[in-house]
């Protein structure tokens, strides 16, 4: 149901547009998220959207650098991920679940996941 890609390899600074394309059934009644997991690490979370577009939630540690969007016309859910760190290393994770509030940047909030795309920034 959920299809992650546009991962690759860039250089610190660099930029990368991840797409997460959603079954019609699913992006229509679930938010959509992104979450990344790196070696040795636990998934964590990255970003989401609400239905309708009508708030974006972000981590702290990629505030002001990446923008998730919804694509209604395409059923994707979108992350423009700028001026790349090494430490955005991992492998990305789309979503889909109806998290409450509180839970809303909980990956066990998420039932329904891609198969991944890897990104990797070198320094």
């Amino acid at each position: 149901q959920l299809q992650a890609s546009g991962g690759g390899s860039v250089q610190a600074g660099g930029s990368l547009r991840l797409s997460c394309g959603v079954s019609g059934d699913t992006f229509r009644s679930y938010t959509v998220g992104w979450f990344r997991q790196a070696p040795g690490k636990e998934r964590e979370f990255v970003a989401t959207v609400s239905l309708g577009s009508k708030r974006a939630y972000y981590d702290d540690s990629v505030k002001g650098r990446f923008t998730i969007s919804r694509d209604n016309a395409k059923n994707t859910v979108n992350l423009q991920m700028n001026s790349l760190k090494p430490e955005d290393t991992a492998v990305y994770y789309c979503g889909a679940g109806r998290p409450i509030l509180s839970s809303i940047r909980n990956p066990s909030a998420y039932g329904n996941w891609g198969q991944g795309t890897q990104v990797t920034v070198s320094s």
